[in-house]
């Protein structure tokens, strides 16, 4: 069989198209090509769901007041170094947070930014912080807490607030102390701000005020829609949804399509309307979150105290996930407290792992983990001496072509061979064009007798093609690389290129590469390898700039590399 390596190049090319789409399903919420459960759902445990869990609406919710319209909200604001947070005394409820050190993403969509048309258009993208709880006509995002089990204070239920510091200024922290009566139940949540953290200490005091024992239930709950986040598009996407981590099962992804399913299939058998969706997990251990691309808002409940942890249907659109913790029972005068912890900001590996065990893997690299974590490592390692991310990609790419040297000389003077028999292999194809079983047999009479290995110039590329893969997922997962600019025209290393330069000298760059190349025999793989630089460019054009920074310049050495080898191996192979 005649193998030619140009048909090997558009095999691995095909091939990581497929990988990466995989990747983008995967990493969307959608089910993998290659297996029917990669984003997992939780596994219902055979012990009996609690009976009561906070709803959607008012009306459902256990204790709420008789008239929530009668109470007059007010949202407190705390602002620290690094958060600026909302907090309503209707219910203690985060309706707003936003990060001081992180600006928004536009929101180019497909094909804005392109030829700078985005920022023409819209010149204040990206200039407002980073919003994550929030609350508007088309976008839901909260911080929810509250005791179920009777009629006790909830996240509906009006809060007085103690008066105190609401601006942490030479201070180390700053706490935020609201309180409720409702059932002869007494809940208190003191909310903690320290300087330079993103953790928030929720601590929940419940006391037994009445004249009667109860066993309270404390429910803490994160609430988003089933929309993507601002700034989100097809090539640069990330999984947005509820996730969790327990040490029975690990990780997991909950996407909003499966809660939403679950919620019809209940209501289609009938389900109990305090139940519906309810689908809970058994654990002493873990966390909860709301994942986004590159942030995330986790809910850390102490270590070793048993909790069900729940997704649910709130609304249309509108979903929960949550834990419930059950308290000891309380007789009259006496009080239990929870100490919780809410973690709403960057996804950086350093902040996330001191928080809870796990919680770094909302940092998601896909299944190229392995490869994907030493290549931020290194990354990192060069960035801490440069201060600049792209040229911090540019000596990262050219140690990796240092480390593939002597690979990729091999291939270079196999193809250097390659491209001296190509008179012979024609020669051959005349001769024998009307029996290709002579053909292929004469073909590889002729690598014998040269000592040409046909794949040779494709293992270059092969290797390679994991690094490839593994560096998409690190830009596209590391908020670190957010926003970072390199020169001039190039502002967000982790968005396309604006003015689309960056592809258009990825395709001169792959043109030169493919003249360099012995020219194949075949007139029609001639064009397609004509095509393929133009093709390539075409996908880059919504890649992350990083990312074609690094294929860029991986080309251009490759070019002088190939050239180089060309020039002084070539003649001595014949």
């Amino acid at each position: 069989m005649d193998i030619n390596k140009r048909t090997i190049l558009w095999i691995v090319f095909s091939v990581s198209l497929v990988i990466l789409w995989n990747e983008w399903m995967i990493s969307t919420g959608r089910p993998s090509m290659f297996s029917a459960n990669t984003a997992q759902t939780a596994k219902a445990p055979t012990t009996p769901a609690p009976t009561a869990l906070p709803a959607a609406g008012a009306a459902s919710l256990p204790g709420v007041n008789a008239d929530p319209g009668a109470f007059k909200s007010e949202r407190i604001t705390i602002t620290t170094d690094v958060i600026k947070v909302d907090i309503d005394t209707l219910g203690g409820q985060v309706k707003r947070l936003e990060l001081l050190k992180f600006k928004g993403a536009g929101n180019p969509g497909w094909f804005g930014g392109c030829f700078g048309l985005f920022q023409w258009c819209q010149p204040d993208a990206g200039k407002q912080n980073e919003v994550l709880f929030d609350e508007g006509a088309n976008h839901t995002y909260l911080a929810q807490t509250g005791l179920v089990g009777g009629p006790f204070p909830t996240h509906n239920t009006g809060f007085t607030v103690q008066p105190g510091v609401r601006t942490l200024n030479d201070g180390k922290q700053i706490q935020l102390v609201m309180e409720a009566v409702q059932g002869g139940v007494k809940l208190t949540k003191t909310f903690t701000f320290k300087r330079g953290d993103y953790v928030i200490d929720v601590r929940h005091d419940v006391s037994n005020v009445g004249t009667a024992p109860v066993t309270p239930q404390l429910y803490m709950q994160l609430v988003h829609d089933g929309n993507k986040p601002v700034g989100d598009s097809f090539f640069n996407s990330s999984y947005t949804g509820p996730t969790l981590y327990t040490p029975q099962d690990k990780y997991q992804k909950m996407t909003f399509e499966k809660i939403e399913k679950a919620a019809a299939e209940d209501e289609r058998t009938g389900k109990d309307t305090a139940m519906k969706s309810l689908h809970p997990v058994r654990a002493d251990g873990g966390w909860f979150a709301i994942s986004q691309h590159f942030f995330v808002s986790a809910f850390v409940p102490p270590a070793n105290i048993a909790r069900d942890i729940f997704t649910k249907k709130l609304a249309t659109n509108t979903y929960a996930i949550g834990n419930l913790v059950t308290l000891p029972a309380l007789a009259p005068g006496a009080s239990a407290a929870i100490d919780a912890k809410l973690y709403s900001g960057p996804q950086i590996a350093h902040l996330l792992e001191p928080v809870s065990p796990g919680l770094e893997l909302v940092k998601d690299y896909g299944w190229l983990t392995i490869i994907a974590k030493p290549i931020f490592w290194v990354m990192e390692q060069i960035h801490s001496v440069l201060g600049n991310w792209g040229w911090t990609i540019i000596a990262f790419t050219i140690l990796i072509k240092l480390a593939f040297f002597p690979l990729s000389a091999a291939g270079y003077r196999s193809m250097a061979k390659m491209k001296l028999v190509t008179p012979k292999m024609q020669a051959i194809r005349e001769r024998y064009k009307g029996d290709p079983q002579k053909m292929n047999q004469a073909t590889m009479e002729l690598y014998k007798t040269e000592k040409i290995n046909p794949l040779g110039g494709c293992l270059p590329i092969l290797i390679q093609m994991p690094v490839f893969i593994a560096l998409y997922w690190v830009l596209n997962a590391s908020v670190e690389i957010r926003g970072a600019p390199w020169i001039g025209w190039i502002t967000d290393l982790a968005q396309h290129d604006p003015w689309c330069i960056l592809p258009v000298l990825y395709a001169i760059s792959m043109y030169i590469t493919t003249k360099l190349n012995p020219a194949p025999a075949d007139p029609m793989q001639a064009k397609m390898m004509l095509f393929m630089p133009l093709a390539f460019s075409v996908m880059f054009f919504f890649f992350p700039s990083g990312l074609v920074l690094y294929w860029v310049v991986n080309n251009v050495l490759s070019i002088g590399q190939q050239w180089v080898i060309t020039k002084k191996y070539a003649p001595s192979t014949v």
